[in-house]
């Protein structure tokens, strides 16, 4: 076993192990902490399989922005940890079978041999840059699924924010249409009123009387 075998039996190992506590942990912040640790084992299977720029985009991009966000969101939320746990022992059957059936996926693609997998790279293409011959293959050959890809994704952040946006009542919002169609009969009223009379003046010798 060369040290590429050894290493990617360290990272699936691992991420297994990460992957399992996610969905076992009671507190929600664990489960958070855990699932960075299997992204993280994930990208090193990508560096491993000579994809790095997958494999840095996935330590960027979730890592380094996703999992924070989910993170904070956690936190912010206050879930409560007392109580039920949420149907797992329910689905615990299914997830067990699925888990299995991924298992043994795995063991018969390793059992086949793992380093046959990784086909020599030859003389020639040595020096092609992995990000190049992504983006063209991304936007040449399969340009159409990645607009698909990114449509659907935006119109999941549409329904996400349709279905969370609430109207709250103690917000003093204000509609631009009604400060557009405004009038100045509507804002200022001129009161008629009668005009002040002015105070007669005090005489000096009543004054000082009123001092004494």
């Amino acid at each position: 076993m060369d040290y590429q075998t050894g290493f990617f039996y360290l990272f699936a190992a691992v991420m297994l192990f990460a992957a399992f506590r996610v969905i076992t942990s009671r507190n929600p912040v664990h489960a958070v902490l855990y699932l960075m640790l299997a992204f993280s084992q994930a990208s090193g299977l990508w560096l491993l399989l000579k994809a790095e720029f997958l494999g840095l985009t996935l330590v960027l991009v979730y890592l380094g922005a996703v999992m924070v966000l989910f993170l904070f969101v956690v936190m912010m939320l206050d879930i409560k940890l007392d109580g039920d746990r949420w149907g797992f022992w329910q689905n615990f059957p299914l997830a067990v079978s699925l888990g299995a059936l991924v298992a043994a996926e795995l063991i018969a693609v390793l059992w086949i041999g793992f380093p046959k997998l990784v086909a020599p790279v030859a003389a020639d293409v040595a020096n092609v840059s992995n990000t190049r011959s992504l983006g063209a293959l991304m936007y040449t050959k399969y340009l159409y699924p990645v607009e698909i890809a990114a449509v659907v994704l935006l119109v999941a952040m549409f329904a996400a924010i349709a279905l969370t946006l609430r109207q709250r009542k103690d917000t003093k919002t204000i509609d631009p249409g009604l400060q557009v169609r405004v009038r100045a009969a509507d804002r200022l009223v001129v009161v008629p009123m009668a005009a002040t009379k002015t105070s007669e003046p005090v005489q000096a010798g009543a004054a000082e009387e009123g001092k004494a």
